[in-house]
């Protein structure tokens, strides 16, 4: 209720699982969309409200299911050769509706509790169907949900970042599902169709610009670390870079702030973060990314990619050679920079940091 809370919830949930982080996204999305809709759907602002309760009385778990397959990208939804690769309506009932279409690559999807349902963008008269909105509890008769994941399936010692923070990407199915009036959000309101995409949008930009702060700094850290295990911490192009990649965290934590310090209050007196702020932040955040990444990578070398493993580290035959060549200086052990390789391989070039990559450019609509 204040712009100091905001940014209190901000730094919470930066400690928080992922999952925790995506139902507070979802949940604040639709508190957003309820206060925009207000005016002409009191009715259905009412019933997000009320499921905000639900949630909030019964400690559940949730994540936004916006993103749909799409089909032909330069045709709209009523127009696809397949009319379900755009979620919609398929029947209307006195007590609910049912629903049929796909949602994609929803973060933490089979491990929480609810899918809450969002149309992926604006729908115009005679789209009535695909305006949708609703909240459907994962093991719903007629949800199928298909996971990828970029988990290490090899030694965790190797995988010092992404076996602490990983999570399977769901491809939800809905197969002609039912969903009880009480839990529908829209339902052919067309001219709030894009209230929900603008909302979460707010919101995943916001926290994922929270989040890319913390990579920033992560990357200025690790950049730091290999150039003096490498011993060219003093050298000018390498200075360079690192310069550059504080000028980028610095920048990025400094849109964040704006966001929150711009922040505006809704008639229900929560606050939200400035759109203006939170928007540039996020696209100079994203469209930096990579290349702070080249730099982390350049100041590194070849041996991110190519550096024994641990267990060969801690092999009795060839440990100790690895241990030794591996070594640069006093205080800079075999060990020690081997492990910090494999630190910066987890985390910008193998499966999680390609992940990372594509999904700090994407999140929020890109």
């Amino acid at each position: 209720t204040s712009k100091d809370d905001l940014k209190g919830l901000l730094e919470t949930l930066l400690h928080w699982d992922m999952v925790t982080v995506t139902t507070s996204q979802g949940l604040l999305a639709l508190l957003t969309a309820a206060a925009r809709m207000r005016g002409d759907h009191p009715e259905l602002a009412q019933r997000i409200e009320d499921y905000f309760d639900y949630c909030k009385r019964n400690d559940l778990r949730c994540v936004q299911a916006i993103t749909d397959a799409k089909g032909d990208r330069r045709v709209a939804p009523g127009g696809q050769a397949d009319p379900d690769v755009y979620t919609r309506i398929v029947e209307r009932r006195p007590d609910g509706i049912v629903i049929r279409g796909a949602k994609l690559h929803i973060s933490s999807a089979a491990i929480s509790h609810e899918l809450v349902v969002m149309p992926t963008k604006n729908m115009k008269p005679g789209e009535e169907d695909y305006a949708v909105a609703c909240a459907i509890p994962v093991n719903a008769p007629g949800v199928r949900i298909v996971n990828t994941s970029y988990a290490p399936r090899e030694r965790e010692e190797d995988f010092p970042v992404s076996s602490k923070h990983n999570m399977p990407e769901g491809f939800i199915i809905f197969d002609d599902v039912f969903v009880p009036n009480e839990r529908v959000f829209l339902a052919g309101e067309t001219g709030h169709s894009a209230t929900f995409a603008h909302a979460l949008g707010l919101w995943e930009r916001l926290g994922g610009t929270a989040h890319m702060s913390e990579f920033a700094d992560q990357l200025v850290g690790l950049a730091q670390l290999i150039a003096e295990a490498n011993g060219t911490e003093r050298i000018s192009h390498i200075r360079e870079k690192v310069a550059e990649m504080i000028i980028y965290a610095t920048m990025t934590r400094s849109g964040l702030e704006a966001a929150i310090a711009n922040a505006e209050p809704s008639p229900e007196g929560w606050y939200f973060p400035s759109e203006l702020f939170t928007n540039a932040a996020k696209h100079y955040a994203a469209s930096e990314y990579s290349h702070m990444v080249r730099h982390l990578q350049d100041i590194g070398g070849g041996s991110i990619v190519t550096a024994p493993s641990v267990a060969d580290l801690e092999n009795d035959e060839v440990g100790p050679f690895i241990a030794k060549y591996m070594a640069t200086k006093e205080g800079i052990s075999g060990e020690y920079r081997t492990k910090l390789f494999h630190a910066i391989r987890d985390f910008t070039a193998d499966a999680y940091g390609g992940w990372q990559l594509v999904t700090m450019l994407q999140s929020g609509g890109g």
